[in-house]
């Protein structure tokens, strides 16, 4: 019952035949009914384009996030692959993605049909427009997940790759699986679906893939240069503009409520609700990383605090329509949690250099966000009666996405490694990518050649 993020729309056709019997029946109601149609469907057309845009203006709050916990000397690198992601993402989604990820179905693992979104009706198109603009923009948010991962080392020209094939296949993949019914029904159902999976907005979707798409280009990459001493033993590269960062949160934050409000497609009633349990997850992913980091290490530290908040967020992505608002504060606060003592395990036990905490923010919170639709949903959850068996089906997808996501990452960007390589040089490194890459600075008269 939860496979289904958005309602399928009436389409033009069958509204004319609705009204036309209408007003057999009774010619007065004709035109009041007609009209009543006509408004409901603009208006869900309206809004799912006002919280699409929301979802875009997501790609300035990962500039501004990754920018802000990396150093100033590699800031424009990653403003450009933000932009890159943006836009050669949407191109690829359009002529590829989004038919593998929504078309006909092929066994249940991908779609066959849409490419270009060619074949199309001309009644349906002014939804499937919108739909696709939506989509296009989580595709987006998929492929900058990973940039952060693989931030200050990473080649600009091997990165165009990981971004295409990011949005062009990986991504529309395992979308299909839980949502591939999206578009045309059931003729386009993926496997999970027909298990009952749920995940309204992406936790798994969007999210893990991204984050365990980062993880693997993290490994790949290796750490920066001076990450780690002879040792083994981690050292801190602090960010160069934490209230950039702290902006940067605030901005995802405001997004987020195009992200799981606008998952409805439908101008409707529970909107407010949604809304309401995506805000109060992330208030409580505040606390608690705050609450975490201060017990780990003697004061509240920010950068932990700003990822609780995103930690939050994502962990409610999954079940923001489907659990009660103290759930949501439930999960947001585990979230919070969970996020420090991941980014510990990863950088200091697996000794894994992600340098803003993208596998832990993405991949952990968002498969702990899916699992928890599993006790946490009202209708089915193991805390409200329901026994395991959403339980189990969470925690198959969770699964499924990190062997999927991780392992075709890991593919990837060893592929890549091999023909073009993936990594900038040593001393491209200690310049910055900004004077590397692309020959210019971020901040001009204060470039830092640094021995890190």
């Amino acid at each position: 019952m939860f496979s289904r993020k958005f309602p399928t729309p009436v389409s033009a056709k069958a509204a004319m035949v609705m009204v036309a019997l209408v007003a057999a029946l009774d010619p007065t109601l004709a035109f009041a009914d007609e009209a009543e149609f006509l408004t409901q469907d603009n208006a869900n057309i309206l809004w799912t384009v006002i919280a699409a845009i929301l979802v875009m203006f997501m790609q300035a709050g990962f500039g501004c996030v990754e920018a802000g916990f990396t150093r100033a000397k590699s800031a424009g690198n990653i403003l450009m692959k933000n932009f890159l992601d943006f836009s050669v993402g949407s191109i690829c989604f359009f002529l590829f993605g989004f038919a593998i990820m929504f078309g006909l179905d092929a066994g249940g693992f991908f779609g066959t049909s849409g490419f270009a979104l060619g074949g199309v009706a001309d009644a349906d198109l002014p939804w499937t427009y919108t739909f696709w603009f939506f989509q296009s923009v989580f595709a987006a948010t998929a492929a900058t997940i990973v940039s952060g991962g693989m931030a200050e080392r990473t080649k600009f020209s091997s990165y165009v790759l990981v971004s295409i094939f990011v949005t062009g296949l990986i991504y529309p993949i395992s979308g299909h699986w839980a949502w591939g019914s999206l578009w045309l029904g059931d003729d386009g159902a993926g496997w999970l679906e027909t298990l009952g999976f749920c995940d309204f907005a992406g936790s798994s979707v969007v999210h893990s893939v991204g984050g365990w798409i980062a993880l693997a280009g993290a490994m790949v990459l290796g750490p920066r240069l001076g990450k780690y001493t002879e040792d083994g033993k981690a050292r801190a590269i602090p960010g160069h503009n934490i209230p950039l960062a702290a902006l940067g949160v605030f901005i995802l934050w405001f997004g987020w409520f195009g992200f799981n409000p606008g998952s409805t497609t439908t101008a409707d009633d529970t909107i407010g609700m949604i809304a309401m349990n995506t805000s109060l997850a992330a208030c409580a992913g505040v606390l608690g990383a705050m609450g975490m980091s201060w017990l780990r290490f003697g004061k509240p530290d920010i950068s932990m605090t700003l990822n609780g908040a995103l930690a939050g967020l994502v962990g409610i992505t999954a079940g923001c329509a489907t659990v009660s608002a103290g759930g949501s504060i439930l999960i947001g606060l585990a979230a919070g949690l969970l996020v420090v003592l991941s980014i510990e395990f990863i950088d200091k036990v697996l000794r894994i250099d992600d340098p803003v905490g993208a596998a832990s923010v993405h991949g952990v919170c968002g498969a702990w966000g899916t699992i928890a639709c599993g006790l946490f949903n009202v209708d089915g959850g193991l805390f409200y009666g329901g026994g395991f068996g959403q339980l189990g089906v969470q925690l198959i997808g969770a699964g499924a996405f990190f062997v999927w996501a991780f392992g075709a990452g890991y593919v990837l960007m060893t592929a890549i490694k091999g023909v073009s390589g993936l990594r900038v040089d040593k001393d491209e490194e200690l310049k910055g990518l900004d004077i590397s890459e692309h020959g210019s600075e971020s901040y001009n008269g204060f470039q830092l050649f640094s021995n890190e």
